[in-house]
């Protein structure tokens, strides 16, 4: 029984309910005398911990859930970083709960809820969590500030966990409710997709501009072969666009990588441009000038029965 308890504390993070350890077959007088005998630590009500088991931020998420019942999960910010969102804090504990289950709160990170549709409900890890679209609903609910809420809509596409047309289909059963966020998150939905926060520059610039929207993360392949992952990609121009967030010199290797890789790209052939982050950033106008004289001038080309580039060798990021 003894190594059966100490199975399981090690399979959650060296944390223990009494739930647990009557399941185990443990009276309350043997979970008592495990206390005295400081094989345990009462760490809030009805959990434990195993007395020298390193005390961790994991541990204190599982001591959480245990204690909150199992209608409790990881959410905001603590579980923006179990998602892996960018610009996350790495110390975050925080929890939601039902309305109904509000007694059992340990402190004052849990967050009450009306409801949490299943959809809304994921596991991460062994742990119980809000989903990636729910979590950046309840951050914009906290007020964070747009840059947070844009890099948690960028890291949420990116790493696949959302996509915006599941956020916007969200936020269409929000509209009227009067959360707060609502409209922020809407506002930052059209500029979403990118990897970085100056790919989110860029594509606000050509939204703004009135240019069509590229496709963004698209892999080239030639053959079986995998030649590029490009940010951005006018399909019906065979134009791609690079932005580049160095700020300093690149090193010999990577001009020689990039030379490759652009090499590659042409001869798919492709349009290959690069755009800087003091461009984008400080001279937006001219950026939108010379792509859209790009875009025009491949238009002309078409026009005149001309195709530069032939759309073969990519597929979807």
């Amino acid at each position: 029984m003894r190594n059966d308890l100490a199975q399981l504390a090690e399979q959650q993070d060296g944390v223990v309910s009494r739930r647990n350890m009557f399941d185990l077959g443990l009276t309350k007088d043997m979970i008592s005398g495990l206390v005295r005998r400081g094989v345990l630590r009462r760490v809030a009500p009805q959990v434990f911990v195993i007395c020298g088991a390193p005390t961790t931020r994991r541990q204190q998420l599982r001591i959480g859930l245990l204690a909150l019942g199992d209608e409790s999960w990881i959410s905001f910010e603590a579980a923006a970083v179990l998602h892996g969102f960018d610009r996350s804090p790495d110390h975050a504990v925080e929890f939601s709960v039902l309305r109904s289950n509000r007694s059992r709160h340990i402190h004052d990170s849990v967050h009450t809820t009306k409801w949490m549709p299943m959809g809304d409900r994921v596991r991460v890890d062994g742990l119980r969590v809000t989903s990636a679209t729910r979590t950046i609903l309840d951050l914009a609910l906290a007020r964070s500030p747009r840059s947070r809420l844009e890099a948690a809509i960028d890291s949420a596409v990116r790493l696949q966990l959302s996509a915006p047309t599941v956020i916007a289909r969200r936020l269409e059963t929000l509209r009227g409710s009067g959360r707060w966020g609502v409209r922020t998150i809407d506002a930052l939905l059209p500029d979403s997709g990118g990897h970085s926060m100056l790919e989110r520059r860029f594509l606000e610039l050509v939204r703004e501009a009135g240019l069509p929207r590229p496709r963004t993360q698209v892999v080239h392949r030639k053959g079986n072969r995998h030649i590029a992952r490009v940010d951005f990609l006018f399909e019906d121009h065979g134009i791609v666009i690079e932005v580049n967030g160095r700020r300093g010199h690149a090193s010999d290797a990577e001009r020689e990588r990039d030379g490759q890789r652009r090499g590659e790209l042409t001869d798919l052939g492709l349009l290959v441009y690069e755009y800087t982050w003091n461009e984008i950033t400080k001279d937006p106008y001219g950026v939108a000038r010379t792509l859209r004289e790009r875009l025009a001038a491949h238009d002309r080309l078409r026009t005149q029965g001309v195709s530069p580039a032939p759309h073969t060798g990519y597929a979807n990021g």
